[in-house]
C-alpha cells in the first residue's frame, strides 16, 4: 500500500500515546427554557473547549469504540488569514504544538508538513473513538485531499475506504478567479470495519415517481430493468438458458449475452409473474418487475448537489439568522448536508462527534433530526477556539430555544472544559483530579470499558466487574490505604480474579495467589501522609 513520508511525521506517528489523559471540568449545563444549571443534564450531549487533541484522549475512557459517526472538518490549509477561524497552519497555537512536539526540525517544515503533523496524531484518536460498525466523514478541498487520503488509508485501512463525495458547496461561478473555481469540496468517508457493508439512504419523491403500473398489477407499482448479463454467453456459459415469453409460445436466446440469473432464479421470476413482456407482450426481451414495495431505500452515490444538501449560502445565512444578522464566519457548513450525513450512517440513538466543531452545525443537524424522527442520538463537539462558548455553545442554545420563527428543537448540553492532567510530570497519580475522575481512569486502563453507572458491590473501592475479573481502588486522599484480611472481608463480588489497587499489601504471595488476588500499587508519594 502506498505510504505518505514528510518531514516530522516520525515524531508524530505515535505522539497520540504521549498525550496526557486529562479529566473534563463540567461548566454548566444548558437546558432548553434558556436555564442554566451547576449539575449535569445526563443528557449525553457535550460541548468541550480545549485543544481538541487532549480533549480527544480525555473522551476515550468513556468512549472508545462507541460513536458511530465522526464528521470533522478541519483547517483546510489554504493560508488564508482572514477568517474567523483561522485556516493557516502558521496559527501560534499550531506553531507553539509543533515546537513541542517535533522540535527544531519543525523550523523546517512547509505548510504542508505541519497540517499533516497536525492531523495525524488526532486521526489516530478518532479512529480508536469510532465504533467497529462506524463511519467517518471528513470535509476537505484540493490542496489536502490527495495527502489526506494517502494518511486515512494508512489509520483506517485502504479497504475501508468508502467514497470521496463531490459536494456542490456553490451553485454559481465566481469570474475574480483567474484560472479555475472551484464549486465542490470533497467529503472523504470511511468505515472503522466491514460490520459496514450495507448502506442505503432515504428514498424521495423523484425516485418513487419512477414506480408506474402499466399492467395493472395487483401488487401496486413497479420499475423493470434489463433480463441480459453485460457478460457474453462465452464468459458466462451457466447462465445461457431459453426464456420462454408466454404469450406468444416462442423460445428466445440471447444472440449474444448471457441472462443476469440463473435458470433456478428464473424458474422462480416466472412463478412469481415478475417478467415484463411489454403492454401487449410481443416485446423481443423480458424485463424484470421491481414493486415499491419491496424497495429498501436507495444506493448513496458520490455526488452530492446544493439542492438536497444546501450550499455554505445557505449555512452562512442560517447562523446569521441565529444571531441576529450578524455574520460570524464566511462559510459555515450547511445543516443540510450534516443531516444527509447523519441519515446515512446513524440510527436513531447512536453518539455523533465532530472534533473541530466551528459554529456547532453538527449539534444544530443532530436536534434537528432528533425532532424530526424522535431519535435520541448525541452529540459530542470540540473546539480550541476561544469563541467556543459565545458562537458554538451559544448557537446550540438558540437552536434549542428556537430563533427567527423557527420552532425550538428541546434538548439540553453540558459545556466542559479540559481540566487537571490524571498524572504528574513525575509519573505519579494526580490526586488533584478527584476521585471521580481517577476511578473513570483507571477502569478504563484495566480493561477499555467505561466505568459502570451503577454496581452491585456495595463496597466503595469497587469499581465494576470485566471477563471474570473484579476491579477495587482502595484509596483515601489524606491516609495510606492498606490490602489485608479486613479489606477482603468487605467484598462481596464473586468473580475468578481480583485486581486491587492500594498503597500497601500484608497478604502472602501464597494467598494471594490461592485467592486469585492481584495487588496493584497506587503510584503517588504516600510520604506526604
Amino acid at each position: 500500500m502506498p505510504t505518505l513520508h514528510w518531514i516530522g511525521k516520525d515524531k508524530v506517528i505515535n505522539h497520540h500515546q504521549d498525550v496526557p489523559f486529562r479529566l473534563l471540568d463540567h461548566q454548566y449545563g444548558a437546558l432548553a427554557d434558556g436555564t442554566q444549571t451547576a449539575e449535569p443534564t445526563g443528557s449525553g450531549n457535550q460541548i468541550i473547549h480545549g485543544d481538541n487533541l487532549e480533549a480527544l484522549k480525555a473522551l476515550l475512557p468513556q468512549y472508545e469504540g462507541r460513536v458511530k459517526c465522526i464528521y470533522i472538518d478541519p483547517p483546510y490549509n489554504t493560508g488564508n488569514e482572514g477568517w474567523v477561524y483561522n485556516d493557516n497552519v502558521n496559527d501560534p497555537k499550531i506553531k507553539k504544538w509543533l515546537s513541542q512536539v517535533v522540535g527544531k526540525e519543525g523550523e523546517d517544515l512547509s505548510r504542508h508538513d505541519k497540517w499533516l503533523c497536525m492531523m495525524y496524531p488526532r486521526l489516530k484518536l478518532l479512529h480508536k473513538l469510532l465504533a467497529e460498525d462506524g463511519m467517518i466523514f471528513i470535509s476537505i478541498d484540493d490542496v489536502e485531499v490527495a495527502n489526506l487520503r494517502l494518511v486515512v488509508d494508512e489509520i483506517f485501512g485502504i479497504n475501508n475506504f468508502l467514497a470521496n463525495i463531490a459536494w456542490e458547496k456553490r451553485f454559481t461561478r465566481s469570474n475574480n478567479a483567474k484560472l479555475f473555481y472551484s464549486l465542490k469540496d470533497s467529503i472523504l468517508v470511511y468505515r472503522k470495519s466491514q460490520l459496514v457493508s450495507y448502506l442505503r439512504e432515504s428514498r424521495t419523491e423523484k425516485a418513487d415517481s419512477l414506480y408506474t403500473n402499466p399492467d395493472n398489477d395487483s401488487r401496486g407499482v413497479w420499475i423493470s430493468s434489463s433480463y441480459v448479463n453485460p457478460a457474453t454467453k462465452e464468459k458466462r456459459k451457466n447462465l445461457v438458458y431459453p426464456i420462454k415469453n408466454p404469450n406468444t409460445g416462442q423460445e428466445i436466446n440471447h444472440p449474444t449475452h448471457a441472462w443476469k440469473y440463473g435458470y433456478s432464479q428464473y424458474e422462480e421470476h416466472v412463478k412469481d409473474n415478475r417478467l415484463y413482456w411489454g403492454t401487449e407482450g410481443k416485446n423481443p426481451l423480458p424485463r424484470l418487475k421491481s414493486f415499491l414495495t419491496d424497495a429498501q431505500g436507495m444506493v448513496p452515490v458520490d455526488i452530492w448537489y446544493h439542492k438536497d444538501t444546501g450550499t455554505t449560502d445557505d449555512g452562512g445565512k442560517t447562523l446569521t439568522e441565529i444571531f441576529e444578522g450578524k455574520g460570524l464566519f464566511d462559510t459555515p457548513k450547511p445543516v443540510g448536508l450534516i443531516e444527509k450525513i447523519l441519515q446515512l450512517a446513524t440510527d436513531q440513538d447512536s453518539i455523533v462527534l465532530d472534533s473541530f466543531a466551528g459554529s456547532g452545525t453538527t449539534a444544530h443537524a443532530v436536534l434537528k433530526l432528533n425532532q424530526q424522527d424522535g431519535g435520541n442520538r448525541k452529540f459530542i463537539l470540540t473546539e480550541m477556539e476561544d469563541y467556543a462558548e459565545h458562537i458554538t455553545a451559544e448557537r446550540v442554545k438558540r437552536v434549542m430555544q428556537g430563533y427567527a420563527g423557527q420552532p425550538g428543537t428541546g434538548g439540553s448540553f453540558d459545556y466542559l472544559t479540559l481540566g487537571e492532567p490524571v498524572f504528574t510530570e513525575s509519573g505519579e497519580l494526580n490526586e488533584q483530579a478527584g476521585l471521580p475522575g481517577l476511578r473513570q481512569y483507571l477502569y478504563y486502563a484495566e480493561t477499555k470499558q467505561p466505568l459502570p453507572t451503577e454496581t452491585a458491590d456495595d463496597n466503595a473501592a469497587f469499581l465494576g466487574q470485566h471477563d471474570g475479573a473484579a476491579y477495587y481502588f482502595h484509596y483515601a486522599p489524606e491516609e495510606v490505604t492498606t490490602l489485608d484480611h479486613e479489606f477482603l472481608s468487605t467484598i462481596c463480588t464473586k468473580a475468578g480474579q481480583y485486581i486491587i489497587y492500594a498503597d500497601n499489601c500484608l497478604l502472602t504471595p501464597e494467598f494471594m495467589t490461592q485467592h486469585g488476588l492481584i495487588f496493584k500499587k497506587i503510584p503517588r508519594d504516600i510520604s506526604r501522609l
